[in-house]
C-alpha cells in the first residue's frame, strides 16, 4: 500500500453564510448581454435544443479555435465521452490519460468501457509527460487525452509524434484551457477532437455545457447525431444505434454567445491577475509560482502555486489561514489513481507531490487589483510568520 495524502476537507460556503468582503475561488463574470440574449431566447420560445443562439455559438467557437467544426453538448464531461464513443472507442482498449486532473477525464474513458492509463505529469507544466506516456503505451493503447491543466496547454507537438508513431488517437481535454495556445494555433484544434467545459468556474461559461471541436467534417457530424439519440437529419425517429441525449439548450447558448463577446478581454484579464500574482509572490521562500513553457500562452484558468518548506505553513495550513482572512482557496486535484475507483499501488511520484502542495488561488476574471493585492498581502504576512 501507498501513503495516503492527507485528506483535506473540502470547504464550501453558501452564498448567504458568506461575509460581503469573502473573495471565492471563481465567480462568473456576466457583465455582457447575456441576459439580454437569454431574455430573447425565453421571449421567442425557443428555449430547448434548437434555436438560433445554439447555432451561432457553435459558429463563434469554431471560428475562435480554428477549427471548421464545433459541436454543442450538455456539459464537458459527456463532451469527452461523446468524442471517445464516436472514434470507436471501447473495451480492450487503453486511453492514455494524466494522474493529475479532474476525474472526469478518466471517467469518460470508462464510460466507453475502456481502460484508462495513468500517466505521470511534468514537474514544471503540470500537463502530462510525453515521456511517461510512452512507456506505458501498448499494443492496447487506442488514443491520448491530454489535458490543458489549469490553462497551461499540453506539449501536444511531442504528444502528436508519438501519437503518430504508433497510429494513436488524440482526444483534447480543454476543459480549463479556452484560448490556450501553442504557437499560434489555439487549445481546440490541436488534436483530431478536444472537449471543452462551460461550467460557471470556467473562462467561458453556459452554467453548465460543453463543446467539441474538430477539422474532421465526418467524426462532427457522427458527434451531431449521436448526441441527439442517433437520429440521422434526414429520418426523423429512426435510430440505427443507441445515441445520447447531450445537447445544449438555446437558453444555454445564448449566455455563451454573449460570453464570445468578449472572450479576448476575458482572456486579457487573466492573464493580467496571474502577472499581478507572480509579480508580488515571486522570490518568497518555498513558493513555486506557475511556469509558462516557451513558446506556449497559458490563460491561467487557475492560477496556482506550490507550498513547501520553507514556507512556514503547509499547503493545508495556508488554505485555513487565507480562509481566516476571508479568502477562499482549492488544494490541486488527488492523483487519479489514488482514487478507490483507481487505485494503483504504484503511484505516480511528480502527480502525488503535485497532489500534496498545490493550491489554486481566487482567479476569477471578476477580481479587482485591489483584491490581487489584498490576496498577496495576506500570503507575504504568512510568510513572515
Amino acid at each position: 500500500m501507498i501513503e495516503q495524502l492527507p485528506l483535506f476537507p473540502y470547504l464550501e460556503t453558501q452564498e448567504s453564510q458568506r461575509p460581503p468582503d469573502f473573495i471565492p475561488v471563481y465567480t462568473p463574470l456576466l457583465n455582457g448581454r447575456e441576459e439580454k440574449y437569454v431574455l430573447d431566447a425565453v421571449r421567442s420560445g425557443w428555449i430547448s435544443s434548437l434555436g438560433r443562439y445554439v447555432n451561432r455559438f457553435e459558429e463563434d467557437f469554431a471560428r475562435f479555435c480554428g477549427v471548421r467544426n464545433a459541436v454543442s453538448v450538455s456539459n464537458g464531461t459527456v463532451a469527452l465521452h461523446l468524442a471517445l464513443h464516436a472514434l470507436g472507442i471501447g473495451p480492450g482498449d487503453e486511453v492514455i490519460v494524466p494522474s493529475l486532473t479532474f476525474v472526469a477525464t478518466a471517467n469518460a474513458v470508462h464510460y466507453t468501457g475502456a481502460t484508462p492509463v495513468f500517466a505521470d505529469v511534468d514537474a514544471t507544466t503540470w500537463c502530462i509527460d510525453p515521456a511517461d506516456v510512452a512507456r506505458r503505451t501498448t499494443p492496447r493503447t487506442r488514443a491520448i487525452m491530454p489535458v490543458h491543466l489549469y490553462g497551461h496547454p499540453a506539449p501536444m507537438d511531442e504528444l502528436r509524434a508519438l501519437a503518430e508513431e504508433h497510429d494513436l488517437l488524440i482526444v483534447e481535454d480543454a476543459a480549463e484551457g479556452h484560448g490556450a495556445q501553442i504557437g499560434e494555433r489555439m487549445a481546440g484544434s490541436l488534436g483530431d477532437i478536444a472537449a471543452f467545459s462551460f461550467y460557471a468556474n470556467k473562462i467561458v461559461t453556459t452554467g453548465e455545457g460543453g463543446m467539441l471541436t474538430t477539422d474532421d467534417d465526418a467524426l462532427a457530424a457522427r458527434c451531431r447525431m449521436l448526441r441527439d439519440h442517433a437520429m440521422p437529419p434526414q429520418r426523423r425517429y429512426w435510430h440505427d444505434e443507441v445515441g445520447f441525449n447531450y445537447r445544449m439548450t438555446n437558453l444555454q447558448a445564448a449566455v455563451g454567445v454573449a460570453q464570445m463577446e468578449r472572450i479576448a478581454s476575458l482572456i486579457a484579464r487573466k492573464r493580467a491577475i496571474a502577472a499581478r500574482y507572480i509579480e508580488r509572490l515571486s522570490g518568497l521562500p518555498g513558493l513555486t509560482l506557475p511556469a509558462e513553457r516557451p513558446g506556449c500562452t497559458s490563460v491561467y484558468w487557475m492560477v496556482s502555486l506550490l507550498v513547501e518548506p520553507p514556507f512556514p505553513l503547509t499547503r493545508d495550513a495556508l488554505i485555513l489561514a487565507l480562509r481566516e482572512q476571508g479568502i477562499d482557496s482549492r488544494p490541486f486535484f488527488y492523483p487519479l489513481d489514488m482514487l478507490p475507483p483507481y487505485f494503483s499501488p504504484t503511484p505516480r511520484p511528480v502527480s502525488l507531490q503535485l497532489s500534496g502542495t498545490g493550491l489554486n488561488l481566487p482567479s476569477s476574471p471578476a477580481l479587482t487589483d485591489a483584491q490581487v493585492d489584498y490576496i498577496c498581502a495576506a500570503i507575504c504576512a504568512l510568510a513572515s510568520r
